[in-house]
């Protein structure tokens, strides 16, 4: 975790107090129901419930010491809780395994982490939604290859980048519900030591559901399944940063990162106006994107488990969820601040001298009984005078000086086919889709 790319509520998340905390409660509640089913003294969950009543401050530095020593975290921690509770505490832990704590914790860690990423999203969508409502019929070029194609609105473009994150979102949820699993069962997870209705009830002191089959873990197709969750969202926070990327370079610049007063670009070049929250935004995608492997990795554990996954994700549970949670907040306010610059769109429209209308005069031309290849290569024979020519002729024109095309349309019937707003009369179709 880079402190420079973190926010504090997701990085809460993840600090040794709060794991600890959440071990602290899954093994009460599991001591708690073991009393319920008199398997141990109803006073030794009481003693530990009357201990945490009093709020306590956990030693990290003191457990970490612990650990030093016994070389195991968890032994570590139940020792240090022994410590402070009395006599009662050894009834903790009662038919459990470590990775009953271990992955339950990390269950809870990526729930919680998930519904601030659902928040994020939210506010994201929020924010794409009123930019998209703002330039609904705002004209831009679309591009294919990165070359003029045909108009659309900026309106459009956002509108995409809605659909796209509502989409994420909903695999966000899906990812949630699958990572949201508890096991409490025991060493090799036939609960031959601990009743199921332990699992069960500290399932659902957490929020969470019991894991069907955990074979001591949890199995990791659910955490592959998150980060790679985690890894589409990223790549789709990238998508939008590359767009607005290009659309800020020089010779392009439509739309532009907002440039606040007092801020410098370059050290060299007092000019610049550079795209460094989006650039940003594209390695911060970079990283989120490589966390996923290393979980799709973890699936294949030895026999009912080993801990190679462990290390593996004391890393990515952190890393992903803190990255992304900034990358989803930079990216809101990069939408919500973003400038954007209508008459430069249709400046750009109007560069190539027609050309985004050429499609419409062949469509024309078939419609008035020209052979679509002859009917392709008289628009096309005119529009490459136009590209060579870098705009400076007329599409309109030159078809209009071009025999054979005049044969088939009239003057009108071209003018026609140039008009700007045939090309946005199903913008309110497409957001009804989109926004309902």
């Amino acid at each position: 975790m880079v402190p420079r790319y973190a926010r504090p509520a997701m990085t809460a998340l993840w600090e040794p107090e709060a794991k600890y905390r959440i071990w602290f409660e899954i093994e009460a509640h599991a001591t708690q129901k073991l009393a319920d089913l008199g398997v141990v003294p109803e006073s030794a969950a009481k003693a530990l419930w009357d201990w945490w009543a009093t709020d306590p401050e956990i030693d990290v530095a003191a457990i970490d010491a612990k650990e030093a020593v016994l070389k195991h975290d968890v032994i570590a921690f139940l020792d240090w809780v022994a410590e402070q509770v009395g006599p009662e505490a050894r009834f903790m832990h009662q038919g459990m395994t470590s990775s009953d704590v271990l992955d339950t914790t990390l269950a809870v860690q990526l729930a919680r982490a998930a519904d601030i990423l659902l928040e994020d999203l939210d506010l994201l969508l929020a924010a794409i939604k009123k930019r998209a409502e703002e330039h609904k019929y705002t004209p831009t070029i679309g591009r294919s290859h990165g070359i003029h194609a045909e108009p659309v609105t900026f309106g459009l473009k956002l509108a995409q980048a809605y659909a796209e994150f509502s989409r994420n979102r909903e695999r966000l949820v899906a990812a949630r519900r699958e990572i949201a699993t508890c096991a409490v069962s025991g060493a090799v997870g036939t609960f031959a030591n601990i009743d199921p209705q332990v699992e069960e009830h500290v399932a659902q002191e957490l929020g969470l559901e019991p894991e069907p089959v955990s074979t001591q873990v949890i199995p990791r197709d659910r955490h592959a399944m998150f980060f790679s969750t985690l890894a589409v969202i990223a790549g789709s926070i990238e998508r939008v940063a590359v767009e607005i990327r290009h659309l800020q370079r020089t010779e392009v610049l439509e739309a532009e990162e907002y440039f606040a007063p007092g801020q410098k670009g370059s050290s060299a070049m007092p000019h610049k106006r550079n795209p460094i929250l989006t650039e940003n935004l594209t390695g911060q995608a970079r990283m989120i994107r490589g966390y996923a492997m290393p979980a799709l990795e973890n699936v294949a554990l030895w026999h009912e488990r080993d801990i190679s996954h462990s290390s593996v994700e004391r890393f990515i549970g952190p890393d992903a969820t803190i990255t992304l949670d900034f990358a989803l907040a930079r990216l809101t306010g990069v939408i919500d601040k973003l400038l954007v610059y209508p008459e430069r769109m249709q400046a750009n429209m109007d560069r190539m001298g027609g050309l985004i209308h050429s499609q419409r005069v062949m469509l024309a031309l078939t419609q008035a009984g020209v052979t679509r290849d002859n009917a392709y290569r008289l628009v096309q024979r005119n529009a490459m005078k136009v590209w060579e020519s870098d705009g400076r002729q007329s599409l309109l024109d030159l078809l209009k000086a071009d025999d054979e095309v005049t044969a088939a349309l009239s003057d009108e019937e071209l003018e026609e086919k140039f008009d700007l707003a045939y090309h946005f009369k199903h913008v309110d179709t497409i957001f009804a889709r989109v926004f309902g």
